[in-house]
């Protein structure tokens, strides 16, 4: 039996990464298991949307990303504006999948995880002490791991899942995908470029080094995920659908794939946890696969670490499912139906189909709610009975007064309590939660005051203008999201 580990993450994908990083940057010792050995340039994910870059801000990474990529205010497989986002990143990046795990990865060992590789995780048993995970090594040795808890981040065939016993209910989406990465000779003028016609679709993207990603899919022509691939085959895709092939050469990578639409009915069987593709698998329509998961460990990764630290009991890790599974759903459900808009229209009928979206986008309300939906700025969770209607919505990166930004302050991976300038409340407020909470003001005048959860959602509001009422909510708020009061005793911070 190895050392105990406080939690085993299975998978050094992007979700399982940030997670990670967000577990070790709390102090957690947390290790990552990955079955492949290296860096993978093979990559499907592409597009990272607002409120991903915006929990990427919240812990210092979305510049970094922004540097490696192309910015489209324009989502043009749709046509959907989103210049016009309440948010700093009124965009989607276009950047390749590994340029994301670079930077979560480089997060996460800075912080103290550590990721083995070539280390497959061939089954797992859980009792009320805790997870036994079997792991085979590359040279084919076999050992196991006892974590306190794992999360399977490990994809659409979860092993994770698997030992759970969990279905993965669903169907497929779309069959005999071919994807490519090439150089173009003559790009398209205003990229990235799209179109359908009924029995063959093609997008193309450019990376913004030299590098463009091209999805091609042919009705009359479907194969086998492992069928090779040839470039003249995308070729011909392309001038159907575009009217060009732009001059596609020079690969660095051709495959085929196809895509399913499927979910677990649980994100949660005691000490084992799924996020990202183990939870839930979705149609490439709107690129918000990648975008998913990310916020699913966003939304795991503090709850994980409140209890791991003793701050809060088990029951809080329900919330996680019941949070992260209704967006999932949401998300299957969406994206289905934008990918069989495009690709189960007659050629016949494609001309009426275009017209038909770009009119209908042309209603300002529903162009401003297909934005917000596709970028995950609405998202937003349940929140209790007669609590204020802010809780549970995401939180806007409001000025501070002290010169930062709401987000910049959620770099600390506590919890941050927006006071309102017009609410004097006493300093000591937070005496006993300071590792928990940051107390701040507002740059700006308003009338609430607001307690935002690590992952950038309000936690609970209220626009009390007493002082002493004001801080008795205040104090009521914090027993219930960061844990007893703390006394310090000789010093120290203690029990």
């Amino acid at each position: 039996m190895a050392s105990a580990h406080d939690v085993i993450v299975v998978g050094a994908g992007p979700a399982g990464l940030l997670l990670a990083g967000d577990l070790a940057e709390s102090g957690i010792r947390c290790t990552v298991l990955e079955r492949r050995q290296g860096e993978s340039k093979l990559t499907r994910a592409f597009a990272v949307h607002a409120r991903t870059m915006e929990q990427l801000d919240a812990r210092g990474l979305a510049d970094d990303l922004l540097a490696t990529g192309v910015r489209n205010p324009v989502l043009q497989f749709l046509r959907i504006d989103l210049s016009k986002l309440p948010s700093r990143y009124p965009h989607v990046l276009v950047t390749p999948q590994y340029n994301t795990e670079r930077l979560l990865r480089a997060r996460a060992l800075r912080h103290g995880a550590e990721i083995r590789e070539g280390c497959e995780v061939t089954g797992l048993q859980q009792d009320a002490d805790g997870v036994d995970v079997t792991v085979r090594s590359a040279d084919g040795s076999q050992r196991i791991l006892h974590a306190d808890y794992v999360v399977g981040a490990d994809g659409r065939n979860s092993k994770v899942r698997q030992s759970l016993g969990l279905p993965f209910p669903g169907r497929s989406a779309i069959r005999s995908m071919m994807l490519a990465d090439v150089r173009l000779a003559r790009p398209p003028r205003k990229p990235p470029t799209v179109g359908a016609v009924g029995d063959a679709f093609a997008l193309v993207v450019p990376f913004g080094d030299g590098w463009f990603r091209v999805m091609a899919w042919n009705r009359d022509h479907q194969r086998p995920d492992g069928a090779p691939v040839s470039l003249d085959e995308i070729r011909d895709v392309a001038r159907r659908a575009l009217g060009s092939d732009f001059g596609m050469g020079n690969p660095r990578w051709l495959s085929r794939f196809h895509s399913d639409e499927r979910q677990s009915p649980r994100y949660r069987v005691g000490r084992v946890l799924l996020v990202g593709d183990a939870a839930h698998v979705h149609s490439p329509a709107g690129g918000m696969g990648l975008n998913t998961s990310l916020q699913d460990s966003a939304n795991l990764g503090w709850k994980l670490a409140a209890v791991q630290q003793g701050r809060a009991s088990a029951d809080l890790l329900d919330s996680y499912h019941s949070e992260r599974h209704p967006v999932g759903r949401r998300v299957l459900r969406m994206s289905g139906a934008l990918l069989r808009g495009v690709l189960t229209t007659p050629r016949a009928l494609c001309g009426l189909r275009d017209f038909s979206a770009r009119t209908i986008l042309q209603f300002p309300p529903l162009a401003k709610r297909m934005a917000r939906a596709i970028s995950g700025i609405d998202i937003s969770y349940a929140a209790p009975a007669g609590a204020h209607p802010l809780a549970g919505r995401r939180a806007p990166d409001v000025p501070l007064h002290d010169g930062r930004r709401l987000y910049e302050a959620l770099r600390a991976r506590r919890f941050v309590l927006v006071s309102s300038p017009s609410v004097d409340l006493p300093p000591s407020l937070a005496e006993g939660w300071s590792d928990e909470v940051e107390i701040v003001s507002s740059a700006g005048q308003t009338a609430k005051t607001v307690l935002v959860r690590p992952d950038a959602y309000i936690a609970w509001a209220t626009e009390e203008r007493d002082p002493e009422c004001a801080a008795n909510e205040v104090r009521a708020a914090l027993a219930q999201w960061c844990g007893r009061q703390r006394t310090r005793r000789h010093g120290h911070v203690g029990d």
